[in-house]
C-alpha cells in the first residue's frame, strides 16, 4: 500500500509541475524579439561609415507606402537583400530574421528602381522600428 501511495503522490506532483509550466511561449513575444534582433543588427553591424558592400545596388522597397501590407514589404526587403552576393555571410542573419517575420512564400517587387545598400539599410531600420512601435500584436496575422 505504501509504495503505491508514494507513486500516486509522485505522479500528482509531476502533473502539477507540468501543468504550471506553459507549453508554448506567448505568440506576441516572438515577433517582438525578432524585430528587436533585426533593429539591433542594423544599428550594430550596418550603420556608420562603412556598410559592408555599401556600393551594391538593391531593389528599392517602398517602405513608406501606406497601401502596402507590412508582410509584403518585409518579403520584398528579403528579396532585395538576397541579391547581395559579395557579402552574403554578413547579411544572412538579417535575412533569416526578416524571413521569420513574414509568412509569404512569394512576393514581387513593385518597381524596377534600385538604390545603394547604404541607403536601403537605414530605410529598413526605420521601417522595422516603426513596426516595433506600432505592433503590440503578432506580425503573423
Amino acid at each position: 500500500m505504501l509504495p503505491s501511495l508514494k507513486a500516486a503522490f509522485t505522479l500528482l506532483s509531476l502533473l502539477q509541475l507540468i501543468s504550471s509550466v506553459p507549453v508554448t511561449p506567448r505568440p506576441t513575444l516572438q515577433p517582438q524579439k525578432i524585430l528587436k534582433e533585426v533593429i539591433h543588427l542594423i544599428q550594430k553591424d550596418f550603420s556608420g561609415v562603412q556598410v559592408p558592400c555599401n556600393d551594391t545596388r538593391v531593389a528599392q522597397v517602398p517602405f513608406t507606402d501606406q497601401k502596402m501590407q507590412d508582410q509584403e514589404l518585409l518579403c520584398q526587403a528579403v528579396l532585395a537583400l538576397k541579391t547581395v552576393t559579395r557579402c552574403k555571410d554578413k547579411y544572412e542573419p538579417l535575412i533569416t530574421n526578416l524571413n521569420r517575420l513574414h509568412d509569404r512564400k512569394r512576393c514581387h517587387p513593385k518597381n524596377e528602381n534600385e538604390i545603394y545598400l547604404r541607403h536601403f539599410l537605414p530605410a529598413l531600420g526605420n521601417f522595422t522600428q516603426g513596426l516595433f512601435r506600432r505592433r503590440g500584436l503578432s506580425l503573423k496575422q
